[in-house]
């Protein structure tokens, strides 16, 4: 049993709970943009506070350059990462 909360381990104490929101919704909210290609107002209409919403889809955002320096990988699903999900890296872009 895992008792240790998830962190990257960038500094001392610090847990990925500081900075994201609860994982339960973390996921749901991702999955709802990636692989449903909801909105942000259609993922809040869903009952997710706006401003998470918001605050996460620019996370995505914001890491999306990480993508391009990976190294490849197996594509598994029509929407995995890579060449299945294309979002512009010269401009800040997310539907709202």
């Amino acid at each position: 049993m895992l008792t240790k909360p998830p962190s990257a381990e960038l500094k001392p104490d610090q847990t990925d709970q500081d900075t994201l929101p609860p994982y339960d919704q973390l996921d749901r909210i991702l999955e709802r943009y990636l692989l449903d290609n909801a909105t942000t107002g259609q993922i809040a209409a869903e009952g997710e506070e706006a401003a998470t919403v918001r605050r996460v889809l620019d996370m995505v955002s914001r890491a999306q350059f990480r993508r391009r320096q990976a190294a490849p990988v197996l594509k598994v699903t029509p929407l995995a990462f890579d060449t299945g999900r294309r979002i512009p890296i010269a401009r800040r872009y997310h539907e709202t």
